[in-house]
C-alpha cells in the first residue's frame, strides 16, 4: 500500500477552468483544453484571436497556482502553454482564426485532404484545393480549384500546414 502522501484528492477540472476563465476575461484569449491527470498534473492549453505570449502563460500560471494554494491545494504540477502550430485545431474559434490558411484534414475514414480553409460554419468547413482535370477536347490536363465541404463530425484532426 502506498503512503498517505500519495493518496491526494484530484483537483477538480471545473475549478481550474473557472480560474482560467476569470483570469482571461476581457481578453481575446480562450481555453482550448484543460487536463487534470492523476497526481494533480494539470495542463492548460490556450489560444487567442491574435497571439498568446510567454508572459500571458506565465501570468495565468502564477494566478492559477496562487489561487489553488489559497484554496489549500499544495500538491500539484501546472503547465500553461499556447496551442502550437503543430497541434490539431480543436475548436470552431480556431478554425475561424485560420481561415485563408493551408490546412490538412484527416477524416475518421482515413481520407486526407490538403487545401486552403475557405469557410467555417456550425457543422462543416470548406476547403479549396487544386485538381488536375482534362476538359473535353483538350490535349492536356488543366489544374482547377475545387471547393469541398467537410462535415466537422467526420474530421478526426485538422492541422495547419507549416511552410518553411
Amino acid at each position: 500500500m502506498l503512503p498517505s502522501y500519495f493518496e491526494s484528492i484530484m483537483i477538480d477540472r471545473t475549478l481550474v477552468v473557472e480560474l482560467v476563465e476569470k483570469k482571461i476575461a476581457g481578453t481575446d484569449m480562450f481555453i482550448v483544453d484543460v487536463e487534470v491527470k492523476t497526481g494533480n498534473i494539470i495542463s492548460i492549453v490556450l489560444d487567442s484571436d491574435t497571439a498568446v505570449s510567454i508572459d500571458n502563460c506565465a501570468d495565468i500560471n502564477k494566478f492559477v497556482c496562487s489561487s489553488l494554494e489559497s484554496l489549500g491545494e499544495d500538491v500539484f504540477e501546472l503547465t500553461v502553454y499556447s496551442a502550437g502550430l503543430s497541434e490539431p485545431l480543436k475548436l470552431k474559434r480556431q478554425y475561424i482564426k485560420h481561415t485563408g490558411e493551408e490546412v490538412e484534414t484527416l477524416r475518421k475514414s482515413g481520407e486526407k485532404r490538403k487545401g486552403i480553409l475557405q469557410r467555417v460554419e456550425d457543422d462543416f468547413i470548406e476547403i479549396e484545393y487544386p485538381v488536375k482535370k482534362k476538359e473535353p477536347g483538350a490535349k492536356r490536363k488543366k489544374t482547377v480549384q475545387v471547393n469541398e465541404k467537410i462535415a466537422l463530425e467526420s474530421i478526426k484532426s485538422t492541422k495547419l500546414v507549416i511552410k518553411i
